[in-house]
């Protein structure tokens, strides 16, 4: 089967600082992959890397047998890849609906197009379509910022969901998020990959959400690859276990 993904010794140094070092690893279509490793492993900077918020100092990134090293996050999102941050990216004031609409419109057309569209950009039906995927209609009327945390980080999610992307690269998406939407959030990914065939890496330090979510695990330490494989091998490595959980 032909990778959806294949990031091929991947770098991205600061100086005498090696945050990426040489990390090479492919997403199957359908795949779910973890990213552990702790703070400071260089996993925010592989994701930054590969879509494009840095320059990488060596290595590529092929997506769909297309090399896309160094894109743009825009062209990026239009060629099917989506990414959430750690930090939330709604807009407060507005509604959750027209958060959607905002996020959609980042990824077609161009301002002659933004100036001319209907009232809703032309995405009011896809908005609706996201609403409904993520179980989002109560409160898809109401202001984004008078949500809870963890409320605000699914409608960001859901923004990152508005331009049909075949990879959606997620950044810790339970941090800040209570033990009930955590359910939920996998409850949704586990929907999305196995209705959808959604492909998804994610970061997180939430083990459980980690082990139960994914299909395979990649645990990083000082910038490259220490443990690959299953997530009970990946959980069991003593290395690992020295490395990220402290034994």
């Amino acid at each position: 089967m032909t990778a959806l993904l294949d990031v091929r010794e991947m770098a991205r140094h600061y100086g005498a600082i090696r945050a990426v070092d040489g990390v090479s690893f492919a997403v199957q279509p359908g795949e779910i992959l973890g990213v552990i490793g702790p703070n400071g492993s260089g996993k925010t900077t592989l994701f930054n890397a590969i879509l494009g918020q840095v320059r990488p100092t060596a290595g590529q990134v092929i997506f769909e047998e297309r090399d896309i090293t160094g894109l743009s996050p825009l062209l990026l999102a239009r060629r099917g890849i989506g990414r959430t941050f750690q930090s939330l990216q709604v807009f407060g004031g507005l509604s959750v609906r027209d958060n959607l609409i905002a996020a959609g419109q980042e990824f077609r057309g161009g301002r002659a197009g933004r100036l001319f569209a209907a009232p809703d950009a032309g995405l009011g039906a896809r908005a609706e379509e996201i609403i409904a995927l993520f179980r989002l209609g109560p409160v898809a009327a109401l202001r984004a910022g008078g949500l809870s945390y963890g409320q605000q980080k699914l409608v960001d999610i859901a923004m990152a969901f508005m331009a049909g992307p075949r990879l959606v690269l997620l950044d810790e998406p339970c941090a800040g998020v209570n033990p009930a939407l955590i359910e939920e959030l996998m409850e949704l990914l586990l929907r999305l990959n196995r209705a959808h065939g959604g492909s998804f890496v994610v970061i997180e330090h939430n083990m459980d959400f980690v082990m139960r979510l994914c299909g395979r695990v990649i645990c990083m330490a000082e910038g490259r690859i220490l443990a690959e494989g299953a997530p009970a091998a990946v959980q069991a490595d003593r290395a690992v276990l020295e490395a990220y959980l402290g034994a």
